[in-house]
């Protein structure tokens, strides 16, 4: 029964760290300038949320 949770979590990891991943490639790729000011705010929040992260999980996230 552990092993199907530790399994269960891993997999879950490995989903957020590419939700991660993606996320941090988006931020890198927008213009804030041609953005809403709206957009600015939320990219600016997730940035923010990104920037959080230590640097070992960052690299993983960008890795998958």
């Amino acid at each position: 029964m552990l092993r199907a949770e530790i399994e269960m979590l891993m997999s879950e990891r490995q989903g957020l760290l590419e939700a991660v991943g993606a996320a941090a490639r988006f931020i890198a790729c927008l213009d804030s300038q041609k953005l809403p000011e709206e957009a600015c705010e939320t990219a600016d929040k997730l940035a923010k949320s990104l920037n959080q992260l230590s640097e070992d999980t960052l690299q993983d996230a960008l890795e998958k």
